[in-house]
């Protein structure tokens, strides 16, 4: 049985890996499936997820940056009618403090920050983070996270290599223990297609569970990616098989949590590794 802490959260599965569903509360996040709200949170929700993922600004190469007011405006009716009905675990996927604590003050579990609390505040166009070394906010940022006990989800952004992206992590995982952030409370997340390029993917796909040494639980967050399109030949549309074969190479990988945008069949391939592997 795998079970893991999330906020103050305990949940378990006996699959091999959490379902984390995405629920994109946008008009431009790049998989238009994915786009939604309350309804689509509680669809996930029956269709089995273990954990939710919500988000108000897309992360897509060429999106449209939003302000704080607007992405808070755009979550928070989702976590409020999530909230009348599941104890779910809720992570919110944002680069904000102030959308985070916003989110908090209604429910979230997790911060799902892909500048690894740098505290930039928003993505570059092309889809990698505008790091600041060094930055004050970073440092509230993860003050915050300590002080609320809520877990984080550290992301690498930008080309890199194996070792460079599991350095950055593990160095990302120091500043958060240092800044009074438990260790069980870190998850980390290789940042697959965050302007990797395919050789780059592959390699971290195939020794995910290698990264930091195996010190943190690995999110691998496939669903649907270019990655996934280079290898198959297939379009965003049609790379829910190149997805679950991904996910399920990942887990076998040492991955313990899946992002996805189509959380059945997630837990239908987990089923069947439960039962087969």
């Amino acid at each position: 049985m795998l079970e893991m802490t999330f906020g103050s959260k305990k949940i378990s599965t006996e699959r091999s890996a959490f379902v984390m569903g995405i629920v994109n509360a946008t008009p431009d996040s790049f998989f238009e499936g994915s786009r939604g709200g309350a309804e689509r949170a509680m669809q996930l929700i029956e269709e089995g997820a273990d954990i939710l993922d919500i988000g108000g600004e897309s992360t897509r190469p060429g999106h449209t940056p939003v302000s704080i007011e607007e992405e808070i405006k755009r979550i928070l009716p989702v976590i409020r009618e999530v909230r009348r009905t599941s104890n779910i675990p809720v992570s919110i996927d944002t680069t904000k403090l102030d959308v985070f604590k916003a989110a908090f003050d209604e429910g979230a579990d997790i911060w799902n920050d892909v500048t690894s609390l740098y505290g930039s505040g928003s993505m570059n166009a092309d889809g990698t983070a505008g790091i600041v070394e060094g930055d004050e906010i970073g440092v509230a940022s993860a003050k915050f996270v300590a002080q609320s006990g809520v877990s984080v989800i550290l992301m690498h952004t930008g080309a890199a290599s194996f070792k460079e992206a599991s350095e950055f992590l593990e160095k990302r995982a120091e500043f958060c223990i240092s800044n009074g952030i438990l260790h069980e409370k870190i998850i980390v997340d290789p940042g697959i297609g965050f302007g990797k390029n395919l050789e780059q993917n592959i390699d971290l796909i195939k020794n995910c569970g290698k990264l930091c040494g195996g010190k943190f639980p690995v999110l691998m967050a496939l669903s649907r990616k270019r990655c996934i399109g280079e290898m198959t030949g297939r379009d965003t549309q049609d790379r829910v098989t190149g997805t679950v074969s991904a996910d399920i190479i990942s887990v076998m990988n040492g991955a313990k949590l899946l992002r996805v945008h189509d959380v059945k069949e997630a837990v239908d391939s987990l089923n069947i590794m439960k039962f087969l592997r």
